[in-house]
Order: C-alpha cells, then structure tokens, then sequence
C-alpha cells in the first residue's frame, strides 16, 4: 500500500500568510482563497484537470499589488510538491500536454529534476485580465518550478485571447503535472541512471 502523498505548507512573512494542503492523488478538489480572484480561477483549473486535492488560504498585501501573494503561493506549491513526492521515487518523473482552449494552444513539459529551471516562452499576452497582471504567471512559475526541483517549459506558440492563453497554460500545467506524479510499477527509487536525483 502506498502511503499517501500529501503534505501541509504553512508561510507567514511581512509580506504574507499562507496555508497550503495538498493531495496529489486526489480528485480534483479545489477551495482556493488567495484574496486574488483570478489566480483562484487558474489554480482552479490546475487541479481539476491534475486530479489533485488543494487548499490554499493566503492573505497578502494586496494594498500594494498581487506579486507578493502569488509568488508566494508558487513557492508554498512547489515545496508541497517536493514534500509529497519523497525524491521523486518510483514516479513517471516526466510529464508533457498539449492543450487547445478554443484559439489558443499550449505546450507544457516538466521533468522532476531536482535542477529546477523555468523556460517561459508564450505568445504576448494583454498586460492586464481585469485587475490582474498577467506577468504575475510566470513569476508564479518561477518559484513554483524553483520549490519543486523541477525543470518547466511553457510555450504558447500562438493564441489571441489573454483568458484563454493563460487558461490553457493552467490546464496544460495540470495534466502534465499528473502525467510526471503518476506512480511508476516498475520503480522503487528515482528514474534515474545514477540511482539519484
């Protein structure tokens, strides 16, 4: 029997507070309260199509902007990541989507490293989708790929609505992620030819 792989994140700074859970084999439950509605909907989205189980209560100072508070819940993700997957043993470790939403398309690759790496290379998008700002996702990105050992690459290689550009990247993120999490038969420790990671 597998033990379960899930892990609880808790940050308090000067900036922000935040309270992660997180079940990778999950179903698809989202409850999301980052005080950023927008990047609700988008961590929404990231875990009904991953089927993982999050929860995320985040206060931040919004009063400035968003920034704080969503790099931060990228950096709490990637850590809950990491935590869950014990040094990535007996995982596919790779993972790769593409996905359409509606005219845009979008490619996402990760492999679970432990070299973390963020390759960001999307079409240009409208720097606002209502009050959030849309260069915000690949700072989540950044701190998200960073916290969790793994090596991202995001591309959107065409799309003209920002929504629907961003919307695909999320969904994309989340497949892929389930794709590279999904326990291997075959493997005891990491997929590795060094026997580590």
């Amino acid at each position: 029997m597998t033990p379960p792989r899930q892990s609880l994140i808790e940050r308090k700074t000067n900036e922000t507070d935040i309270k992660l859970s997180l079940s990778i084999d999950g179903s698809g439950k989202a409850l999301m309260r980052t005080g950023v509605p927008f990047m609700d909907h988008m961590l929404t989205l990231f875990t009904v199509h991953g089927f993982f189980d999050l929860n995320i209560e985040a206060t931040g100072d919004l009063e400035i902007d968003a920034h704080h508070t969503v790099e931060d819940v990228g950096i709490c993700l990637g850590q809950a990541f990491k935590r869950s997957l014990d040094n990535f043993s007996a995982i596919n470790r790779y993972g790769h989507c593409t996905l359409p939403m509606d005219e845009a398309l979008a490619k996402v690759t990760v492999d679970f490293s432990n070299r973390p790496l963020l390759y960001y290379n999307v079409v240009e998008c409208d720097q606002k989708v209502g009050t959030f700002d849309t260069a915000l996702v690949q700072e989540f990105l950044r701190a998200f790929s960073l916290h969790a050992g793994m090596t991202l690459h995001v591309e959107v290689p065409y799309g003209q609505n920002t929504h629907h550009i961003l919307e695909a990247i999320f969904k994309a993120l989340g497949r892929t992620l389930d794709q590279a999490t999904a326990v291997h038969a075959k493997l005891e420790g990491p997929l590795s030819s060094k026997g580590s990671l």
